[in-house]
C-alpha cells in the first residue's frame, strides 16, 4: 500500500540582498554649535561666577563713591578748578578700572587656572570662537554697566557741584561724549587685559603684564629725554584712556578719536596674539 506524503507549503521567495528599510527622519539637533550657543554659554558663565559680581560691583562703588567724594568736598577756585568737569566727577574711574583687567584677565586666564578651558574648547573645537564669544560678552557687559555708572555719577556730583565753577549738565558740549568715552576706554582696557590672560593664560603673569607694560613702563619712558618718546607715549593705553574721558582738550595729549583709535588697535593686536596662540598651542 502506498502512501501519499502531504505536500510541504511553497517557501516564499526571498531576494538575494535584501533592501535595507530607509533610516527614520532625523530632526535638527537643538545642540548645534552656533556662534549664539556659544555667546549664551559665556553670557552664562560670566553672570553665574561670585568673581564677576565682585569685581563688576567694586568697580562702580570705587566711581561713584570716588566721584561723591569729590562732588561734596570741592570749593570753587581750589587747585582743581582747572580740571575738566568729567574727569574731576570721575577720577574713581582709575580705581575701578583694576577691577575691570582683573575680570577680563579672570575670564580668561582664569578658565586655564581651574582647568575649565578644557570643557569649553572641546564644546567647540574650532577654538576661535570662545574667544570672540568672550570678547564680546565682556565689551558689552562692561560698556553697559561702566556708562551707566558714569551717568548716575555725574549727576550726583552735580547736585554738589551745581553752584561751583565745575557746575555742568548732560546737555553741555563734550559732556555725553567723554563720559561715554570714559566707559569705552575702560572696556577696551579690560578687553586688553583678556587678551593678554588668553595669550600668557596665567593669572598672576597676565596681572603683571598689565601693571609693569601697560601701566609703569609708559611712566618709565616719559624720563627719556625724546622728543619721539613723549610723542609715541601719548598713545600708549594709559594716557588715550585719559584723553578719551575728558570733555575739553587736555594739552599734551592726543584727540579724543586718535585716543579711541590707540586703544581700539592696542585691544585688536593683544586679541590677535590671543587668537593666534589659541590655535596654534595645545591647551
Amino acid at each position: 500500500m502506498t502512501t501519499t506524503r502531504p505536500a510541504r507549503p511553497a517557501r516564499p521567495a526571498h531576494p538575494a540582498h535584501p533592501t535595507p528599510s530607509p533610516p527614520p527622519s532625523l530632526s535638527p539637533s537643538p545642540y548645534r554649535i552656533t556662534p549664539t550657543h556659544v555667546l549664551r554659554s559665556e553670557w552664562h558663565k560670566l553672570r553665574s561666577l561670585r568673581s564677576t559680581w565682585i569685581t563688576v560691583v567694586s568697580a562702580v562703588v570705587m566711581v561713584l563713591g570716588v566721584g561723591l567724594i569729590m562732588g561734596g568736598t570741592y570749593t570753587s577756585g581750589g587747585g582743581d578748578s582747572d580740571v575738566d568737569t568729567v574727569v574731576l566727577t570721575l577720577y574713581g574711574s582709575m580705581l575701578g578700572q583694576l577691577c575691570l583687567i582683573v575680570l577680563g584677565i579672570l575670564m580668561t586666564a582664569g578658565e586655564y587656572a581651574t582647568g575649565m578651558i578644557r570643557s569649553s574648547l572641546t564644546a567647540v573645537p574650532a577654538r576661535l570662537p570662545v574667544l570672540w564669544a568672550k570678547a564680546a560678552v565682556f565689551a558689552a557687559t562692561v560698556f553697559t554697566v561702566m556708562f551707566a555708572t558714569a551717568l548716575i555719577t555725574f549727576a550726583a556730583a552735580q547736585a554738589f557741584l551745581h553752584d561751583t565753577d565745575q557746575a555742568a549738565s548732560f546737555t553741555d558740549p563734550g559732556i555725553l561724549r567723554a563720559l561715554s568715552g570714559n566707559a569705552g576706554a575702560l572696556t577696551l582696557m579690560g578687553l586688553i587685559a583678556l587678551g593678554l590672560g588668553a595669550l600668557l593664560r596665567s593669572v598672576p603673569g597676565a596681572i603683571g603684564a598689565v601693571i609693569g607694560g601697560v601701566m609703569i613702563l609708559p611712566e618709565v619712558l616719559g624720563m627719556l629725554p625724546y622728543d619721539a618718546v613723549e610723542r609715541a607715549i601719548m598713545y600708549f593705553p594709559t594716557q588715550a584712556t585719559g584723553a578719551l574721558g575728558s570733555a575739553t582738550p587736555i594739552p599734551g595729549t592726543i584727540t579724543p578719536g586718535a585716543a579711541l583709535l590707540a586703544l581700539s588697535l592696542w585691544a585688536g593686536t593683544t586679541l590677535a596674539a590671543a587668537a593666534l596662540a589659541l590655535k596654534r598651542r595645545d591647551v
